[in-house]
């Protein structure tokens, strides 16, 4: 594929608002309807969705490398297998995650019966990122079908090929009275916002999720943010260096860096810090052996911010280093102790440089972080198993992946979230239904017998006097 191919894809036009409302009314009738609910319909969509990711798995791949320059196995890893297995999964166990749960209930309140009963919020709306614009649509669309919910999708306009790939494939493979594509731009989200959703998903940056946060308050929607932030990798001395370093190279170069849990920036132990930057700059090599040039960028102002923050740099530029204004590429570049307050080390960095800071030990390294927001993502590379267990408990994060990166995200067994400003709730999996049903607390009582004398008034000191021992 040509490099003007990769810049011409057409930028998605806004929907009018008087659409929007038609289109939220019509999903909203939906669900009225009650179709969304039985157990049966939501199987059904799940393993629709699933056959849309495999049967168009080339066009999907297609889309990716217009919008990205993503590579095929890339984009058959990051978004179109991730997406196709954990609606495969929740089409699997559905039925199970919506059976009551029971729960034992205290002496005081028998005789009677006590359970959750998972309900859909209704009608949700799902707003979508441009860096991996299938996993971080789709994805979140695979818990809300599985709570039974209605579903409007607005996909990122960053990554036009895809949005309006999903906006003629969605319909044809899932319920389009249920499920419904809105493409636009932010002016867009907000006028979707503005309908008064009865649940919210929002992946992006932080100051757009701070934005969303705030555009959904008057409705009192409640919201799922799934954020950033600097994810930090800890690189102790007993790290098997040569593993570290493919693993962190291999990462930071997937979509050009530009993933919301790519290595951000790394604290490494000062006697293993030479070996680590010169392994990284093998591994790279190794990697790119067959391309030439930088690795591109999603758009202009992501450019300039990349490149301005790498000219402002206070640290060594010990590999890489170079980019390309007409082609919109910067080469893989790893710094080395950078200023703490210069941009590579306070803003999120979404794209392919590292910043490697020196420390002296361990305890440094986990003062440096817990100093900072609390991350999305942070890594550990150790051989010690107290060395993991100390950081697995005083380093607070959304998740943490020991000895590897990215792989947190991709699978259905366990959450995937933020904490404070790297995002609000959780999903993948069961959590994913979960966090897009609410659960409904019920108690059921039997008229007879009737237990009234003891809290019916007037009040006798005999019934306060049982009613003591009992409750």
């Amino acid at each position: 594929m040509t490099t003007d191919s990769i810049h011409t894809a057409a930028p998605t036009q806004a929907a009018p608002a008087s659409d929007i409302a038609d289109v939220v009314a019509g999903v909203r009738r939906a669900f009225a309807s009650g179709r969304t609910r039985p157990v049966e319909w939501r199987r059904a969509q799940l393993k629709s969705l699933e056959k849309m990711m495999t049967e168009n798995e080339s066009r999907i791949a297609e889309a990716l490398a217009t919008d990205l320059g993503r590579k095929p196995f890339e984009a058959w890893l990051a978004d179109i297998a991730s997406t196709a297995a954990e609606a495969h999964d929740a089409a699997k166990n559905v039925g199970k995650w919506t059976k009551r749960k029971y729960r034992r209930l205290e002496r005081a309140q028998l005789p009677g019966r006590g359970w959750i009963e998972y309900e859909p919020y209704g009608t949700v709306l799902v707003i979508g990122a441009w860096n991996c614009p299938f996993a971080l649509t789709l994805g979140p669309l695979v818990g809300a079908l599985a709570a039974g919910n209605a579903v409007v999708l607005k996909p990122s306009e960053l990554a036009p090929a895809s949005s309006a790939l999903m906006a003629e494939l969605v319909p044809k493979y899932l319920d389009r009275d249920a499920v419904a594509v809105v493409e636009g731009d932010g002016a867009v989200s907000q006028q979707l916002i503005a309908q008064g959703f009865d649940k919210l998903c929002f992946t992006g940056g932080t100051e757009i999720g701070r934005r969303v946060y705030e555009a959904a308050a008057p409705h009192l929607t409640p919201v799922t943010l799934e954020l950033g932030g600097k994810s930090p990798v800890i690189i102790a001395a007993d790290a098997d260096i040569d593993v570290a370093a493919k693993r962190i190279a291999w990462t930071k170069l997937i979509n050009s860096g530009q993933i919301c849990i790519a290595p951000d920036y790394l604290l490494v132990e000062a006697s293993v810090r030479n070996q680590l930057v010169a392994k990284i700059g093998e591994a790279i090599k190794h990697f790119r052996s067959q391309e030439t040039g930088g690795m591109r960028i999603v758009n202009e102002r992501h450019f300039a911010r990349l490149t301005a923050a790498l000219a402002a740099t206070k640290g060594t530029v010990a590999i890489g280093g170079g980019s390309d204004p007409a082609a919109l590429t910067i080469e893989p570049t790893v710094v080395v102790d950078p200023d703490p307050g210069e941009p590579l080390m306070t803003d999120e960095i979404f794209g392919p440089i590292l910043p490697i800071l020196t420390v002296a030990n361990l305890d440094e390294a986990i003062t440096f972080v817990n100093s900072r927001p609390k991350p999305l993502a942070a890594y550990l590379f150790t051989k010690t198993k107290a060395i993991r267990e100390r950081v697995i408990s005083q380093v607070p994060a959304g998740g943490m992946l020991v000895n590897h990166l990215l792989f947190q995200f991709s699978t259905a067994k366990l959450p995937f979230g933020g904490v404070g400003p790297s995002g609000i709730g959780a999903y993948h999996g069961r959590y994913g239904f979960e966090e897009f049903s609410h659960r409904k607390s019920v108690l059921t009582k039997p008229t007879r017998p009737d237990l009234g004398a003891m809290i019916y008034p007037p009040y006798t000191e005999k019934a306060w006097k049982l009613a003591r021992r009992l409750f």
